[in-house]
């Protein structure tokens, strides 16, 4: 079991790592990978209440890899973590499968209340659904869910749910594109569309710069019709008293 799971991460780094060159490469050189073996040694120490024991195999894997996930955490199969320096995994996070997350990024927690004794045990961490890519540096706050396929934009800050299939981007985070459902799920490297479309935000501007574009060209035409209509008129209104004269 323990093998054939070890085989299902390596497989995983070598589908969404384009840099990945060998199975060994990445067995020996990745930080993500052993970050992760690391927490599964912590956190089965921490389900049989070694908390102690939990809390030092898990700084020795921070010290090593530059990674801290917390022993409590729960993350689920085939779970990438790319770099890796400076990521931060809380200790009520949940992670499903699937999962890609890039250097610098933060599962954390939210402000700790004023009795800081009512914050234990308590869910103060972000779930990350199934198939979730969440860009560097990004900042995820508190007992959110990061819906299943929903892709987080680099250093956005999330103190809110991301509906699945989303993505979400800017300080605060805001959901800019819904995801092509019609496609079918593959892993897009980075987050980047597999289209080759630009980034969410440039593509949100360039929507409406287009249609700003559309109305002006509205307006200039109903501003033409307009003054042709009002050339006309005088020219009608004479008609009748020339005939009247005549």
């Amino acid at each position: 079991m323990i093998f054939k799971r070890l085989q299902e991460d390596i497989r995983a780094f070598m589908v969404r790592d384009p840099a990945a060159k060998s199975r060994l490469e990445v067995f020996v050189c990745y930080p993500g990978l052993h970050a992760i073996l690391f927490h599964r040694f912590s956190r089965m120490l921490w389900r049989n209440r070694w908390f102690l024991l939990g809390r030092i195999i898990s700084q020795i894997g921070r010290l090593l890899t530059a990674i801290e996930i917390h022993p409590g955490a729960k993350t689920g199969a085939r779970f990438v973590i790319d770099h890796g320096a400076g990521v931060v995994i809380g200790e009520t996070s949940v992670i499903g499968n699937d999962v890609t997350i890039y250097h610098g990024v933060t599962l954390g927690g939210i402000a700790p209340a004023v009795d800081s004794a009512s914050q234990v045990d308590v869910k103060r961490h972000p779930t990350l659904e199934d198939n979730v890519i969440v860009g560097s540096g990004a900042q995820i706050l508190g007992n959110i869910i990061i819906g299943d396929g929903a892709r987080v934009g680099s250093n956005a800050v999330v103190t809110h749910d991301v509906p699945a299939g989303t993505t979400a981007v800017g300080i605060p985070a805001r959901v800019v594109m819904p995801q092509n459902k019609s496609k079918p799920k593959q892993f897009e490297a980075y987050g980047q569309p597999i289209d080759g479309s630009p980034d969410p935000v440039l593509r949100t501007i360039e929507d409406l710069r287009s249609q700003v574009t559309q109305l002006m060209e509205q307006v200039a035409e109903l501003t033409a019709k307009q003054e042709s209509n009002t050339e006309e008129e005088p020219a009608e209104s004479k008609t009748p008293a020339a005939t009247g004269r005549s």
